[in-house]
């Protein structure tokens, strides 16, 4: 090796990647600008004298905030209706999304291109509130829970994502199932969906954290205090100022604290789904 090889080996050695480093530290401040608020929260659920500013550690340790809100009995039946809303909405968003994609994969049904691009025309616009509000009132769902389940549960970005998906099957096990005498639902049931696990796992967790969360849908469609989900009704409480005075305990503790009690469900739940979440986002890989 000549001496001006030498030099530039060297110089390849010494060379630093800047783009890995800016990357690492671009996630580390992006990481830390999320986990400081949801610190603050947790943090100050557990201080009986929770305040405005930044604490790392609760200074008077306490977990009224927590009892307050779980031995509160105005709460169970919101969040029996969330837990009702979250399951059935789910089932009929998973529903929707995988019969309506595997429509779409058929190539020989007549008017599929048609139909692909009518739903993609309505990612891109929409009617509106008052239309929605409108249709619902013709329909007589206002101020039932069908009323906030059917609009979160028609979601075609979700539908686009399982066709992809079903798109990744391969061609041969279709042929293979028509020779053997299935029927195409047959084939839907007995070789699509066991292929889709992380599909429906990944895309059925973004349809459970929708209707958990969901709140705007109850503000518009629901009057009735009593078909309020939970997240409603802690708005409530937490907006109108209705928490209780729990001996010295400040109400931003108990605030506080019906946070974390709203998102531990799906925290808890969420890294039994992870390793089918991260494959249902590589959508279509399965190859032949």
């Amino acid at each position: 090796m000549s001496k001006e090889q030498v030099v530039v080996a060297r110089k390849k050695k010494k060379k630093v990647k800047i783009f890995p480093i800016v990357n690492v530290i671009l996630f580390l401040v992006i990481s830390l600008i999320i986990m400081v608020p949801i610190w603050k929260v947790i943090v100050d659920s557990f201080d009986a004298k929770a305040g405005y500013g930044m604490n790392f550690l609760p200074q008077t340790f306490t977990l009224g905030g927590y009892s307050s809100i779980l031995s509160r009995v105005a709460l169970y039946r919101p969040f029996l209706i969330s837990v009702v809303v979250t399951i059935a909405g789910t089932f009929i968003g998973l529903l929707l999304a995988t019969l309506g994609a595997y429509v779409l994969i058929q190539w020989e049904m007549p008017g599929r291109n048609f139909f692909a691009y009518m739903l993609l025309f309505t990612m891109i616009f929409d009617g509106g509130m008052i239309p929605k509000y409108l249709v619902m009132k013709d329909l007589h769902l206002l101020n039932t829970l069908w009323s906030v389940i059917l609009p979160l549960s028609i979601n075609v970005y979700n539908l686009v994502l399982m066709r992809n998906f079903f798109e990744g099957v391969p061609e041969s096990l279709f042929e293979a199932a028509e020779i053997d005498g299935c029927s195409p639902m047959g084939t839907f049931f007995k070789i699509v969906l066991p292929l889709s696990k992380a599909a429906l796992a990944s895309i059925g967790l973004m349809y459970a954290v929708q209707f958990w969360n969901d709140y705007t849908n109850f503000k518009i469609y629901i009057n009735k205090n009593e078909l309020f989900n939970f997240q409603m009704k802690l708005r409530n409480m937490v907006m109108d100022n209705d928490i209780p005075d729990e001996g010295g305990i400040d109400p931003n503790t108990i605030a506080n604290a019906a946070v974390i009690v709203a998102i531990l469900p799906f925290a808890i739940i969420y890294p039994f789904c992870q390793k089918y979440f991260v494959q249902g986002v590589n959508v279509g890989a399965v190859k032949e």
